[in-house]
């Protein structure tokens, strides 16, 4: 149903005329300082990992035209990786009836985690409006997520006691388990950018985001910043771009996989124009 749906939606987005005047090619990429933050794992059992910031990828390319019918065509692909650890310790005490010798189990659990989520968003689009110094894009993206969640316990027992004469005596115990949870599927979500040039600086401010359409699910990423024309000739321009970037992700079963996770941070990046 959810793909008969997007199918539907790109079908109608046919009907809005395309603005670019040449055909052009745009090749780009971005370094970006995420911030993790939330919980993840299986149903009923959503933990708070203590994620690490890390450096996250992403690149993309896209091509546009000035074919009135024909969408402009994105592909973009985004990478989120995650590292976390939690803790926890419970002290058991008990009486040995038989000898009345006091027992003590200390007990830590170490929990990390490892997420590695990963998708790709292919985008038909329609540059809606463009006079130079102002452009609105607007189309459809179908965000393909590949990834794993893997959590791996570790269970330490320590038991304290005495014997009959009173001698401690001290054994450590062990326990290793690893869980994986993995995610394979498609979200159909809102396309939306603009560009904001400031004449004579060489400075655009540019936006761009996607929201999901349909769906028992919350998905956004959206993106602010501001690009300069580092090289801007007839053959080839080169932008630098600096900004922010959110990515927010809550999941309840997308193929068993449950999250409450959000990305946040600066990025920085490059764009070529051919």
């Amino acid at each position: 149903m959810k793909k008969m749906v997007l199918a539907a939606t790109f079908a109608a987005l046919y009907n809005f005329p395309a603005q670019a005047d040449t055909v052009g090619l745009y090749i780009g990429g971005q370094s970006w300082q995420s911030e993790p933050s939330g919980f993840f794992g299986e149903q009923n059992t959503l933990t708070d990992f203590n994620v690490k910031k890390e450096h996250q990828g992403h690149y993309f390319f896209a091509v546009e035209h000035p074919y009135p019918l024909l969408p402009n065509v994105r592909i973009s692909s985004t990478t989120l990786n995650a590292t976390g650890k939690t803790s926890s310790s419970q002290e058991i005490n008990f009486i040995d009836p038989a000898s009345l010798i006091l027992h003590t189990s200390l007990i830590d659990t170490d929990v990390d985690s490892r997420s590695n989520v990963s998708y790709v968003d292919y985008t038909l689009y329609y540059e809606l409006f463009d006079n130079g110094l102002f452009s609105f894009d607007l189309g459809l993206s179908a965000r393909d997520f590949n990834g794993a969640i893997t959590v791996t316990e570790t269970i330490t027992t320590v038991n304290n006691w005495h014997d009959i004469f009173d001698t401690p005596y001290t054994a450590t115990r062990y326990d290793d388990s690893t869980r994986k949870i993995t995610t394979d599927d498609i979200e159909p979500m809102l396309y939306i950018a603009t560009n904001i040039s400031l004449p004579l600086t060489g400075l655009r401010l540019f936006g761009q985001g996607d929201f999901l359409l349909i769906g028992d699910h919350t998905l956004s990423d959206y993106q602010v910043g501001l690009s300069y024309d580092l090289i801007d000739s007839r053959m080839i321009d080169f932008n630098l771009t600096l900004g922010y970037r959110a990515v927010k992700m809550e999941f309840e079963g997308l193929a068993d996989l449950y999250t409450k996770l959000e990305f946040k941070g600066a990025f920085f990046g490059g764009v070529v124009h051919f």
